[in-house]
């Protein structure tokens, strides 16, 4: 298992900090929404595992070849008191550090979870004073503001669509359709618990500069499936008119969309600054449709993805695969 600390390293660091760059700075997902957003996860996963496999591996190495013969050794160390004394003080650290890690991963992944319950719960106790069901779509609540707002609250059963009295006036009916349909293919893709696996990985690593950019990226595609699923219904020009009322309140769309686009989206930026670069990126692709990426080329990537998970997998459990 010696080498395979080394290259579990090496893909720890190719994955936390180059790859995702370069597929950032790609424009190739908004041809594909759907396969970039795979590649994503696949990213976060085979990075987050190679990150704890290297340190798990360096520190079980004097204890076997392979990871489970490793942990019948150390469960043998641990539990009946058999001799540590190939363990030396830097196998200790390496293993320490890979339960913390793996601790702090899941704690914050439930703690994101709990966090985002709460504040849920608490704007739906907000919404049950503040707005009133709509009287002609089911599952949505109208209030009384003047700037267009849209957005869906999830729930399972009890999701609900939030529109504004605002929106409701500057959008026609197929605009205002274009908007429910967007709103509802949030809720059927279930991108909430996208949304949910991208913010833990970006509070569980702040100082990770990609995890922000995989978060922002994440964010944007879902917002690209979700207008695909309205093209599907009605047309370009209605979808564009709609989301540039929405993404703007009510501003008018800026004039070239695209010469934003090309500045490239920044690595930070306060929530509103995002928003706007979201809402710009989007109008691009609607104003400038591309084919989207042949089959072949889609194909290529969702491999790539498998491909990420199963390396990782592979050096840590494959006997005297190194």
């Amino acid at each position: 298992m010696f080498w395979a600390s080394y290259l579990l390293a090496a893909l720890a660091l190719l994955l936390a900090w180059p790859v995702p760059m370069i597929l950032s700075r790609a424009k190739w997902p908004a041809r594909s929404p759907f396969t970039a957003m795979v590649l994503w996860q696949a990213i976060a996963l085979a990075g987050g595992l190679s990150m704890i496999g290297a340190m798990l591996t360096w520190g079980l190495e004097p204890l076997g070849d392979n990871l489970l013969e490793a942990l019948g050794s150390l469960w043998g160390i641990l539990v009946r008191g058999e001799p540590a004394t190939t363990l030396g003080l830097v196998h200790v650290f390496a293993l320490s550090a890979a339960l913390l890690l793996s601790a702090h991963l899941i704690f914050t992944l439930l703690l994101t979870y709990y966090r985002i319950r709460r504040g849920r719960r608490r704007h739906r106790d907000m919404l049950a004073l503040l707005s009133s069901p709509s009287d002609t779509r089911p599952a949505t609540l109208v209030i009384n503001h003047p700037v267009p707002v849209a957005y869906c609250l999830p729930g399972g059963a009890r999701s609900v669509t939030v529109l504004s009295d605002g929106l409701l006036e500057m959008l026609s009916d197929e605009e205002l359709s274009a908007v429910l349909i967007h709103e509802k293919a949030h809720l059927g893709q279930h991108h909430h618990l996208l949304l949910w696996a991208f913010a833990a990985w970006r509070a569980a690593l702040p100082w990770l500069p990609t995890s922000q950019l995989a978060q922002q990226s994440v964010n944007e595609l879902i917002e690209m499936l979700a207008d695909d699923e309205a093209l599907h219904t009605v047309p370009p020009e209605t979808l564009i008119r709609a989301v540039a009322i929405v993404g703007t309140g009510g501003a008018a769309p800026p004039e070239n969309p695209a010469a934003a686009e090309g500045r490239g989206t920044p690595l930070l930026g306060s929530p509103e600054e995002q928003e706007k670069i979201g809402t710009v990126h989007r109008l691009s692709r609607l104003l400038t449709p591309r084919p989207p990426l042949p089959a072949w080329q889609r194909a290529a990537v969702l491999i790539l993805s498998g491909l990420l998970l199963a390396v990782p997998t592979t050096l840590l459990i494959a006997p005297g695969v190194v």
